[in-house]
């Protein structure tokens, strides 16, 4: 018997076999299809509409009680069984561990790469999304600017200190590309280029930053992964 899960109810598959994923184009929503078009993982993409609260239906609910994206169905998971997985951070670490890639075995590397994987997670995103609110959102409109310069002071900090790491590196981790770049950089080019907040954080002070990020968007996975999720 084929195996099903109730978010097909809402997001029929037309390719079972293939890894099922449902997203949109954010900077947490491209990295796992990013990272499925570095790996070369067939996969199937379904986006999910916010401005139709998909991610409040029962159908999504059902895959992520947390009604965030992204998240993805793995037919062939661990064992040969079936795997239901949500949070960007536990996707990339499990595609990479799938596949043998982009995420190195020497215990050392390992886990600097997810070093700066849960410093993406903990820090650089929730400031940057924070810093968007009150730039480009609904904060915009708050006469008192603390809480938006809060957010870009923090945001300046913590792109100083990633400016400082890059220097002399290809990557995060030394010559390796991997899956805390694929964390990381959406969010910076999200941070300048929808959020529109380049001279509110001095952007021109952060040229390894701009260096790195132009090189990883022009990586062809990057481009495919970037729109994926829009087109379904």
């Amino acid at each position: 018997m084929r195996w099903t899960h109730p978010i097909a109810a809402k997001w029929p598959a037309e390719f079972p076999e293939r890894l099922q994923l449902y997203s949109l184009p954010t900077p947490n929503g491209v990295k796992a299809s990013i990272a499925l078009e570095e790996l070369g993982l067939p996969y199937e993409p379904h986006p999910v509409s916010f401005d139709t609260n998909d991610q409040l239906s029962p159908e999504f609910l059902s895959l992520n009680p947390n009604n965030k994206i992204p998240a993805i169905l793995d037919p062939d998971g661990p064992g040969g069984q079936p795997l239901a997985l949500w949070e960007s951070g536990a996707i990339l670490i499990y595609l990479a561990e799938k596949t043998g890639k982009l995420l190195s075995r020497d215990p050392a590397q390992r886990y600097e790469t997810l070093q700066w994987l849960m410093w993406q997670m903990g820090g650089l995103g929730p400031m940057f999304g924070q810093l968007g609110f009150f730039h480009k959102f609904a904060g915009k409109e708050f006469e008192d600017k603390r809480p938006r310069d809060r957010y870009v002071n923090e945001s300046r900090r913590l792109l100083g200190v990633l400016d400082k790491h890059l220097k002399g590196r290809q990557w995060l981790v030394g010559d390796a590309y991997g899956i805390a770049d694929i964390a990381v950089f959406p969010w910076v080019r999200n941070l300048i280029c929808f959020y529109e907040a380049g001279d509110l954080v001095a952007w021109g002070s952060y040229p390894e930053v701009a260096r790195v990020l132009d090189v990883f968007l022009a990586r062809p996975a990057v481009q495919r992964g970037l729109n994926i999720p829009a087109r379904g």
